[in-house]
């Protein structure tokens, strides 16, 4: 299949039955939303995989009771730096040169020049920031669960803090941005299966500029 045949397929499946997705099928998902484009190549986030039912428990708790969350496989979360440093941006850029046999001072001027455009904007957009490129990994991460027939659900619908506080992200300097149950789909049981997929129509969703 095609991705937008993959894309049709899939939607925001409202209920799961409860089985669980193959390691190698979670691996791919993962390693899609690894390889994201990034601004810069920061990849000023990370996912942290929830499997154990009683920590899944308590997130369902402060998620609404979503019941995605319990029934299905495994339960991504996407989290992003609370805040950009010249200490972080350095050590992911010197990595990189490491990586492909540069010099370690290779990207010195970049990432001073990079540092000069975020450090006045504050730290609530240097949040905001990352969780921006956080939402482009996720994206990738709903594309692949498609194509490997896994059904996603995308869910804002959380109390980030009391989420950041069950998961202990703030020590790690993280900050929870949205979250993905994955699983299958029971239809007998999800209203949502059978409807018509609705979308803008192309006409009006794309404005062509000449």
């Amino acid at each position: 299949m095609t991705l937008v045949e993959n894309l049709k397929w899939r939607y925001a499946t409202k209920k799961m039955n409860g089985k669980q997705v193959p390691e190698e099928k979670l691996d791919y998902i993962l390693e899609a939303a690894r390889y994201a484009p990034s601004s810069s190549g920061l990849q000023p986030y990370k996912i942290l995989v929830v499997s154990d039912p009683e920590k899944l428990e308590q997130i369902k708790k402060i998620a609404f009771n979503q019941s995605q969350i319990t029934d299905g496989s495994h339960l991504l979360v996407w989290a992003a730096w609370n805040d950009y440093s010249y200490e972080k941006i350095d050590d992911v850029m010197l990595a990189t040169s490491r990586e492909r046999g540069l010099p370690d001072n290779a990207t010195e001027e970049y990432k001073k020049m990079l540092w000069s455009m975020y450090e006045p904007k504050g730290e609530a957009w240097r949040h905001n920031h990352a969780a921006r490129q956080a939402y482009i990994s996720f994206a990738l991460a709903i594309a692949a669960a498609a194509e490997q027939k896994v059904d996603a659900t995308p869910m804002e619908g959380f109390d980030n803090k009391a989420l950041d506080e069950l998961l202990g992200l703030e020590a790690m300097g993280l900050k929870s941005v949205v979250i993905m149950p994955i699983g299958y789909r029971d239809e007998s049981a999800d209203w949502l299966a059978g409807l018509k997929k609705v979308r803008t129509a192309k006409e009006d969703f794309v404005l062509r500029i000449a």
